[in-house]
């Protein structure tokens, strides 16, 4: 288990604590509970973004909490997958996303997941044969360097991965390469992740990459934002 795996259960814990001695009417230890809870939350996101990595799937239970904005329908509200599209999903997780994504693209549309996890993969793939999907084909692979041909996809998600990603500028900039022209990417982030991408920082980042923003559902803490592809201009090759 990553560092910000446990030091973020223990913030959890401790915040749940000052919540019990709250309930108590012990003001004093409420206090001190609080305090490691936000203690704890701070050395997550420092660890978190010095040292990203995705969630282990033995912590794949942590993807089901609800999340807002992040729920499938929304992403299909501003991503409008269109039967015949092919699609691109990074880091599916348990494919709270790619089925419902895969099946607005039937019959004639495919929706490619890559994962670094292959379990992450195997468990999406029951699942899309349980629900009898078959538009989906999984891909073991880094983000940094995506295994696709250039303008290979019609649009592209990834939802809560982006801050996991070591170099999510190289990312970005492969993101762009492997979507078509008239291609469109969402990216999703929500604030209690310990990975969030603020959207003033995932603007700046992905115009760096040639890509334009658009459109967001949500707010700046919680969101789904919609960019499209730059015409005209390569990606900055900086780090």
């Amino acid at each position: 288990m990553r560092f910000p795996d446990w030091s973020g259960f223990a913030a959890l814990g401790a915040g749940l604590a000052a919540l019990v001695e709250v309930s108590r009417g012990d003001s004093t230890r409420a206090l001190g509970w609080f305090l490691a809870a936000t203690c704890l939350g701070i050395l997550t996101r420092y660890w978190s973004v010095k040292h990203p990595a995705p969630i282990p799937y033995l912590l794949r239970w942590g993807l089901l909490v609800p999340r807002g904005k992040h729920s499938a329908k929304h992403l299909l509200r501003i991503l409008q997958p269109r039967s015949g599209e092919r699609l691109l999903e990074i880091g599916p997780g348990l494919g709270i996303h790619t089925l419902p994504v895969a099946s607005s693209l039937a019959p004639n549309g495919t929706l490619d997941v890559l994962d670094v996890q292959q379990e992450m993969l195997d468990h999406v793939m029951r699942r899309a044969s349980a629900a009898g999907i078959t538009q989906i084909t999984a891909k073991l692979g880094d983000a940094q360097k995506l295994p696709y041909p250039d303008g290979a996809f019609d649009g592209a998600y990834l939802v809560g991965v982006l801050g996991e990603i070591p170099e999510g500028r190289a990312a970005l900039r492969e993101l762009r390469r492997v979507l078509k022209p008239s291609g469109r990417l969402v990216i999703g982030e929500v604030f209690f992740d310990p990975d969030f991408v603020h959207l003033g920082s995932l603007r700046k980042r992905a115009e760096d990459a040639s890509f334009a923003f658009e459109d967001r559902l949500g707010g700046p803490f919680t969101y789904l934002a919609l960019f499209r592809p730059l015409r005209n201009r390569a990606p900055d090759c900086q780090q």
